[in-house]
């Protein structure tokens, strides 16, 4: 599977700190949504909206130059 830019995945939260959450995808690639990605309204606390082992929808918005993925639910 390629991953590109605009791509939507299905994948699971395999973790949640205060910025953000990292996503399992497939191929056991891993990405992550920053809390500004998580919902089109304002975040406080990413815990009210993901929680770990959550399935969730997800759109590639960038790969960096090192490879990190980031996601957007909200685009999703």
């Amino acid at each position: 599977m390629e991953f590109t830019v605009g791509a939507l995945l299905e994948g699971k939260v395999k973790s949640i700190t205060k910025f953000g959450a990292f996503i399992t995808l497939p191929e056991k690639r891993t990405g992550m949504v920053h809390i500004s990605e998580v919902a089109s309204t304002f975040v406080n606390d990413i815990k009210d909206f993901l929680q770990e082992g959550q399935q969730v929808k997800v759109k590639i918005i960038n790969i960096d130059q090192a490879g990190r993925i980031n996601l957007s639910i909200k685009k999703a």
